[in-house]
């Protein structure tokens, strides 16, 4: 039995992430070059603080998360939630105004900026440029707890620490009693 298969290429893209990945390789080697990532520019995390804020949706499972992790282990903090759209077209204005808010009332002593895992897709305003202007120039502390494990995120390297996780996050500011 033999047969014939015709096939016609329109478009050729690279293999893994493609655009994206380029994309992100890219503006990660000109933030690398300007400086962004200097652990010189990272500010301390405060081990005791009084006043925690929260940057994440009110809707995902990430504020559960970091609000559980922050009530077992070091509930007498005062945790203000500031709002942001985490992810689509609409998320990088909001997480960057959700930063400008915190730093506004300048109550806090850290922020957690937060939002569970996904795609490359779905955490690409974590790696958007004014995003990670925002994180830098940010005069209160940042962690950023983007994702699970193995997602990285440009915010990832100009926050003052990283952590794994949401919980990871808050856990990273609290004791344990």
């Amino acid at each position: 039995v033999r047969g014939q298969f015709q096939l016609q290429v329109y478009q050729c893209m690279p293999a893994g992430h493609g655009q994206l990945q380029i994309a992100f390789d890219q503006l990660k080697a000109k933030l690398l070059k300007a400086g962004y990532f200097d652990p010189a520019h990272k500010q301390p995390i405060p081990s005791m603080p009084s006043c925690v804020g929260l940057i994440t949706s009110l809707d995902g499972a990430a504020l559960r998360d970091l609000l559980a992790v922050i009530r077992a282990r070091f509930a007498c903090v005062r945790v203000i939630i500031y709002p942001a759209v985490v992810q689509g077209v609409r998320a990088v204005p909001s997480l960057v105004n959700a930063i400008q808010q915190a730093e506004q009332h300048n109550i806090c002593d850290v922020l957690i900026l937060a939002r569970g895992g996904g795609s490359l897709e779905d955490l690409w305003p974590f790696n958007e440029e004014a995003l990670v202007k925002a994180v830098y120039t940010c005069k209160t502390p940042v962690i950023s707890g983007v994702g699970h494990e193995t997602d990285i995120t440009l915010c990832d390297f100009v926050a003052d620490q990283r952590a794994a996780t949401p919980s990871a996050a808050a856990a990273s500011i609290t004791c344990s009693l």
